[in-house]
């Protein structure tokens, strides 16, 4: 059929069937070996008692004259369901004496060849004729000169309706425990389950507004605590991720709303009377400066979303970073000389990186230490190899910044205003962790108020 989907499975059904199999199972093998060792045992005990009789008719033929045994086993009366029927056979086969009746119901030639009294009544013959079921053995005995044949029949009927109806309370006994083994089981399941629907019942009173649910793992069944302790982590996580996208809608939505009303309170400005051309000049170049610094912040959203859902293409391969380093600091060298600063480089080596990439990331780093380096202060970049990483410090000597605000200063738009000064939309040092992130490496800063700040960034030398 088309269309079909399997339906899910249930673990409580999977559980209570797994159970009544295993019940099954071992309730049937337990009472099959002991329905087997029953059996065997009654069995031995009519071959032993078969045995005994036997060995009497020897004793008795041997002790009797053949002609005297006979007359006595032909005027015998068993009854009417004698338990053993007793055949005397001559040398020539005939019959010399029998119980009476037997020859119709037990003829000469359903018994089996004569064997040693041990053998005989190891395996007798079953044999089953009139609704009655026998054990046929036959054993040669002489008498003087002469050789006579033994045949014996062992009516076991009684022992045959004994064991069907052992047979039968076994099978009534492994029903009935079959039904109690799956009520049993239900309810088992069913109180082993409980935990799931509580937990299932705490998942269910989580919503956006209330992040902050927790399941308290302590509280579970130990099976349950990695699984609840797996959801307390999601829940942690939702609860950063929507206190971070809180945080950030409110911090982009400002960061847009101060170009945006500039450039309408400008244009507004403008257009409350005539101006001349010079004037509305700059009121164009004012708003192009405004559509610049949009366009900045948007570029550098997308770039650090693209990251974010790894996106953003990496071409990475060998190359030096001394000369890619200075390459960078010629480009902001004139910035530095305005402002009195000096740049300086040390160390060397291989890195394995994104060229553009590593370029964008130290260039954020070197712009945002020339904003806050005053002058006559130095800006120093250095570069060494540990450990298998090649790590790149951005040192400057500038206000720093205070220990409260270093935990959030690679998130997006946040600024230490007291320390930092307000200029940017706060998305540099984010910008450069993501890179390094999109590296496999990891970003690190040690600032001092008065002091300065030191960025280090670690690349993996793969």
């Amino acid at each position: 059929m088309t269309g079909y989907k399997n339906k899910p499975r249930s673990i409580a059904s999977r559980l209570i069937l797994l159970f009544t199999v295993a019940t099954v199972l071992l309730l049937a093998l337990g009472l099959g070996i002991f329905y087997s060792l029953v059996v065997r045992h009654a069995s031995a005990e009519d071959n032993a008692v078969l045995a005994d009789k036997i060995s009497a008719l020897s004793a008795d033929f041997h002790e009797r004259v053949p002609n005297a045994f006979a007359e006595e086993l032909n005027a015998r009366r068993g009854g009417e369901h004698p338990a053993f029927w007793i055949r005397v056979l001559d040398s020539q086969g005939r019959t010399y004496a029998e119980t009476p009746g037997m020859d119709q119901l037990l003829p000469p030639e359903i018994f089996p060849a004569g064997q040693t009294l041990a053998l005989a009544v190891r395996s007798p013959k079953r044999y089953r004729t009139a609704a009655k079921l026998f054990s046929l053995i036959t054993l040669n005995e002489k008498s003087g000169a002469q050789a006579y044949t033994f045949q014996v029949a062992q009516d076991r009927s009684s022992d045959e309706r004994v064991e069907r109806d052992f047979a039968a309370l076994f099978v009534i006994l492994l029903s009935g425990s079959v039904l109690s083994a799956v009520f049993i089981a239900i309810i088992v399941t069913r109180r082993g389950l409980q935990p799931l629907e509580q937990m299932t019942r705490s998942l269910g009173r989580v919503d956006p507004t209330h992040l902050k649910e927790r399941i308290a793992p302590a509280d579970w069944p130990r099976e349950l605590r990695p699984l609840a302790i797996a959801f307390d982590d999601m829940l942690k996580r939702l609860d950063d991720s929507f206190t971070r996208l809180s945080q950030f809608s409110a911090d982009l939505a400002h960061e847009l709303r101060t170009p945006v009303a500039n450039m309408m309170g400008e244009a507004q400005v403008a257009l409350t009377r005539d101006r001349t051309a010079g004037e509305y000049r700059e009121t164009l170049e004012s708003t192009i400066g405004e559509c610049e610094r949009l366009s900045g912040i948007v570029d550098n959203l997308l770039f650090v979303a693209r990251v974010d859902a790894e996106r953003e293409p990496i071409q990475q391969k060998r190359f030096d970073a001394r000369k890619a380093v200075e390459k960078i600091a010629a480009f902001y060298q004139a910035i530095a000389d305005d402002r009195q600063v000096t740049i300086s480089c040390s160390g060397e080596g291989q890195i394995y990186a994104d060229p553009d990439l590593f370029e964008r990331a130290v260039g954020n780093l070197l712009d945002n230490a020339l904003r806050f380096t005053p002058e006559n202060g130095s800006i120093q970049i250095a570069l060494s190899k540990h450990d298998g990483d090649f790590e790149v410090a951005v040192s400057d000597n500038g206000c720093g910044i205070a220990s409260e605000h270093l935990p959030r200063v690679f998130d997006r738009f946040y600024r230490a205003e007291s320390s930092r000064g307000s200029d940017g939309a706060g998305l540099g040092l984010a910008l450069v962790k993501s890179i390094v992130d999109l590296h496999g490496g990891s970003a690190t800063i040690h600032s001092e108020l008065g002091r300065g700040t030191t960025i280090t960034l670690t690349f993996p030398l793969r």
